[in-house]
């Protein structure tokens, strides 16, 4: 009688299980594999970038600045005698807003004066003696010829002598005004850093007093180089403080710069406000609301149709049944339209819903 052994039987169960498996396995590869190469091309649906030249809102930050601020120092060294303002003192132009004390100042004007009045009294005396010889010398014989050049020489002399008298008196009175601290412009003071007895002038880096025009202000907003050729001459803004609540402020634009700061690649405008009534302060900040429009026509494609990959943006183009990739730069959004900018043009068939899988599907069929 024939015995198995076991181990051997297990061993080829095992092999034909095995088998069976393999062979399972391979049937639905071969199907796939047949099923993939008798896929056909993929099916795209295309559009016509749009040329328009819509109105577009964007909302952007400013900031409420006065429309004339100056900060005051003193030009001479000196004690503050007197100042008659404080901070949130209105001021009136041409005001005397402090008094400086320095009396070796006054000292030398007054010593100026005497020397321009001394130097004018010597001109006159030897005017008077040279039109005298003058006048003598008409009579022939009279007066010797070198008499009258001294005089005449004389009396240059001294006029010189006079004119810079008084060059140097008006010098030493200018200085002595320079004592007043005079308001440049109506305003209001927002700042004031010295008290009566100070020494101020020369080395001292922190201003006396600092005066800002608060009737009228100035909103400036940093416009972003894309939209910087769309900002026109008559564009108007509303806009919104956070302290006044619910209310919308307006204004048009009064200048801006025509060359973009390079740290922020922007364009700076600026709108004049009118705040006769005080309701405003300088160095709030604003949100602002403008409505630009392109100074022309851009194309404008389906936000769908812009994609964003590693490799950059842009747009599939449906070409002979093929899709090629034409970059593009993205400007604003308007609805479901984006424009872009690119070697693209209105006759273009684009991708509706593009993706970067795409580029690699080989022919495609436009539905």
């Amino acid at each position: 009688m024939m015995r198995i052994n076991k181990n051997s039987l297990v061993l080829f169960l095992g092999a034909l299980l095995s088998m069976g498996i393999n062979g399972c396995g391979s049937k639905p590869e071969t199907e796939n594999q047949a099923k993939s190469e008798v896929k056909g091309p993929a099916a795209v649906q295309v559009v016509m970038p749009l040329e328009d030249q819509p109105d577009y809102k964007l909302t952007l930050p400013g900031e409420l600045k006065p429309y004339e601020q100056v900060s005051l120092f003193a030009k001479i060294k000196g004690f503050v005698k007197t100042i008659s303002v404080d901070r949130g003192s209105l001021v009136r132009k041409g005001q005397v807003l402090a008094v400086l004390e320095a009396p070796e100042v006054s000292q030398r004007f007054q010593s100026a004066r005497s020397d321009q009045q001394k130097f004018y009294e010597d001109y006159m005396l030897s005017r008077q003696m040279y039109e005298r010889i003058l006048k003598a010398t008409r009579k022939d014989g009279s007066v010797a010829a070198i008499e009258l050049d001294r005089a005449k020489s004389k009396l240059r002399s001294d006029s010189a002598a006079y004119q810079s008298a008084i060059s140097n008196a008006q010098s030493l009175g200018q200085q002595e005004q320079y004592l007043k601290i005079i308001a440049p412009f109506d305003g209001v003071v927002v700042e004031r850093n010295v008290s009566v007895g100070a020494l101020v002038g020369e080395n001292n880096t922190m201003p006396l007093l600092v005066v800002a025009q608060n009737k009228k202000l100035r909103l400036t907003v940093a416009i972003p180089e894309k939209h910087a050729q769309s900002l026109g001459k008559n564009t108007r803004i509303d806009f919104t403080v956070s302290n006044r609540p619910g209310k919308i402020f307006h204004s048009v634009l009064s200048r801006k710069s025509q060359v973009l700061e390079q740290q922020n690649r922007s364009v700076t405008a600026e709108f004049d406000v009118e705040n006769q009534d005080g309701s405003l302060d300088g160095g709030e900040y604003a949100q602002v609301t403008m409505t630009l429009r392109r100074p022309d026509s851009t194309l404008w494609v389906p936000a769908s149709s812009v994609v964003h990959a590693q490799s950059g943006t842009f747009v599939l183009v449906v070409e002979n049944d093929s899709v090629k990739k034409v970059d593009v730069s993205e400007g604003t959004r308007k609805d479901s339209l984006q424009e872009v900018f690119g070697s693209l043009t209105k006759t273009d068939k684009v991708v509706r819903s593009g993706n970067e899988e795409l580029l690699n599907s080989g022919k495609v069929k436009v539905n």
